[in-house]
């Protein structure tokens, strides 16, 4: 039980840190285009979460623990893995961005909550209870309150991002697996690295890179690759150790959540009743899959 809520406070974290960061994403786009930005924050990244892994080798190999050659494989093919389905997502994601508005994408992303368990069932046979079924259905009700401000009609933007979510759940999953497998850290510095390679020759081929517009949107790279990427993504491995898929994607969807409130509190942006009340639904689902089963008499 403890184990389960200390993963659970981890993914809060995480998504509060990636929450705030859609502000920094929007920033960025100011100055430099989709995959050149998805590529830097990337590196940055990896740099990051390379060196603590590193840092915490030369640990293990003082106290003389050494991996047996089954993890190390899992840790290299889960960071493989995990890297590869993060690289797609976040380029869906980042270049729908573009194409679509900022309540739709956010609502679009958000159904990863819908596809995991989904996904979990027809792939791998995973059983959820009637309550987590509930409690996605809530979450998508609550994300549709919090985030759509327009007609639901699919624009070129629009299936970028569904793509994204799609991706995105196949993320969640593959951490699910390895994470428990592997070392988590070093899945996240290798997943970072595999990410950054990906997403560097998609914007060499399909983009200009430059120093000069990696520089001139330095601070939103430098907080989507150190705290959004290199923190928020290790926090999400080290807690799926401990916590379902199901009720790790509720969790994470809380990032649109904290989305908004990051927008109240910096940007002075207003609540709408709309989306207070999608807050309170989303709160809802999450208080609904934390609850303890009820014991059978």
């Amino acid at each position: 039980m403890k184990k389960n809520l200390l993963g659970n406070a981890l993914l809060v974290i995480a998504a509060m840190i990636w929450g705030m960061a859609f502000t920094a994403q929007r920033v960025g786009m100011d100055s430099i285009e989709p995959i050149t930005f998805t590529a830097s924050r990337m590196a940055l990244s990896a740099v990051f979460v390379g060196g603590i892994a590193l840092v915490l080798r030369l640990f293990k190999r003082k106290e003389k623990k050494e991996q047996t050659s089954s993890k190390k494989n899992k840790t290299l093919i889960g960071g493989i893995a995990c890297g590869f389905f993060l690289a797609i997502a976040s380029l869906f994601q980042q270049m729908g961005i573009v194409h679509t508005t900022a309540g739709k994408a956010g609502f679009i992303t958000a159904m990863y909550i819908l596809f995991v368990p989904v996904i979990g069932v027809l792939f791998f046979k995973r059983k959820n209870s009637l309550r987590v079924w509930i409690a996605v259905a809530l979450g998508v009700l609550g994300m549709y309150l919090l985030c759509i401000k327009e007609s639901l009609s699919l624009t070129a933007g629009d299936s970028l991002v569904l793509l994204s979510a799609v991706m995105f759940s196949g993320h969640i999953l593959c951490c699910d697996y390895f994470a428990p497998r592997g070392d988590p850290v070093e899945i996240s510095a290798i997943q970072f690295i595999t990410t950054a390679v990906i997403t560097g020759v998609f914007a060499f081929i399909f983009e200009s890179p430059s120093v000069e517009k990696i520089l001139s949107a330095a601070i939103p790279i430098a907080y989507c690759g150190i705290l959004s990427g290199g923190v928020g993504y290790t926090l999400q491995i080290i807690a799926q150790k401990r916590t379902e898929p199901a009720t790790a994607s509720l969790l994470m969807s809380l990032e649109s959540v904290f989305a908004v409130i990051g927008g109240v509190i910096i940007l002075d942006e207003k609540m709408s009743v709309a989306e207070i009340v999608g807050c309170a639904v989303i709160f809802a689902a999450i208080v609904l899959v934390e609850l303890p089963p009820m014991k059978k008499k």
